[in-house]
């Protein structure tokens, strides 16, 4: 007999080892719960509320993990790191229902979403003639650059043969064709509207005509252009500035309520790596995206939001090892 320690990093490897063991599968419903450990992290909260979050983890078989000086009452604010099994993090909410003090009905209902948005596993973005499944399952997204100066030489597409170029993205299991017509590397000059649309929209009216269930996505900022593109039959804005580039495209997203790639960037192209160097980017990540996507829903947008961390864009090294090792877990 040996007795040694298993790394089991997600529910399918307890159930494997569940299944392995020949567990009766109708208890696997109560033990995957009890097999991960969940870490739910909030910032700035009032003291009191920290020193309530710890007792009443602790008293339900988690812990939080509060700044030393909650105890002694020196800190007016602690972030928190709250760990725990689901079933403790369940009861943990239940408790909560009853406190509305100490900012704690706030912090409930965000806990409560963050909570409730781990059991998503699959999201179905709904396109022109068709549906794009999003779950863990990579799907991948080809690159085809219409440009001279992308900062990958090879991914350059000229005219004459992006059909034969997009038919062997498509063969190799490409979900999306992204089409790009102004390069965003590090140091690029921006372009006008009009040598974007004079590159961009033959190319998209070929492919829309060749590969007609094709997913075609577009890389611009620029309003004009993304009006122009969808009513070609482009399905997806891939925007590189968060609407931050041309002051129209708000207001053009929620008349074309179609799919939209909201990407982080701060400056733009040109000087954008001055702005590396973050404390933290996973919580600078989220606090703009929750901003964002209030402001595009307050403008009217109904149209399905996908997420861009922009790797590379305005981030170090670090922070682009530390975006890819988040969304692994």
């Amino acid at each position: 007999m040996q007795v040694y320690p298993l790394n089991l990093s997600n529910y399918n490897d307890v159930k494997l080892i569940c299944e392995r063991i020949k567990t009766d599968p109708r208890a696997l419903a109560y033990l995957l719960p009890k097999s991960q450990i969940l870490h739910f992290f909030a910032e700035n909260i009032d003291f009191r509320a920290a020193a309530f979050l710890k007792q009443e983890s602790l008293s339900r078989g988690a812990d939080t993990i509060v700044t030393k000086h909650v105890i002694d009452c020196k800190a007016d604010k602690s972030d928190v790191l709250i760990m725990g099994t689901a079933s403790q993090i369940k009861n943990l909410l239940q408790k909560l229902n009853s406190m509305d003090c100490w900012g704690l009905k706030e912090f409930r209902e965000k806990l409560f979403t963050a909570f409730s948005n781990l059991n998503i596993q699959e999201w179905t973005i709904k396109l022109r003639n068709k549906n794009l499944i999003l779950n863990q399952d990579t799907k991948l997204m080809a690159i085809i650059n219409l440009t001279p100066d992308s900062f990958y030489e090879h991914s350059r597409i000229n005219e004459s043969n992006i059909l034969n170029q997009a038919e062997k993205f498509l063969s190799e299991g490409a979900a999306i064709l992204d089409l790009g017509a102004e390069s965003t590397r590090p140091g690029a000059k921006a372009i006008t509207h009009s040598e974007e649309i004079s590159r961009l929209i033959p190319a998209l009216k070929a492919l829309r005509k060749e590969f007609q269930d094709a997913i075609i996505s577009i890389d611009t900022y620029k309003a004009q252009t993304a009006k122009i593109a969808v009513s070609e039959g482009a399905d997806i804005i891939n925007d590189i500035s968060g609407f931050a580039f041309d002051d129209d495209m708000l207001k053009t997203l929620s008349e074309l309520n179609t799919t939209y790639i909201l990407s982080h960037i701060e400056g733009r192209p040109e000087n954008m790596q001055n702005y590396e160097g973050r404390e933290n980017v996973l919580e600078d990540l989220i606090n703009y995206f929750a901003g964002k996507i209030n402001i595009l829903k307050e403008s009217g947008f109904r149209g399905d939001i996908i997420l861009d961390p922009g790797l590379g864009f305005a981030k170090s090294s670090s922070d682009n090892l530390t975006i890819i090792k988040s969304s692994l877990i």
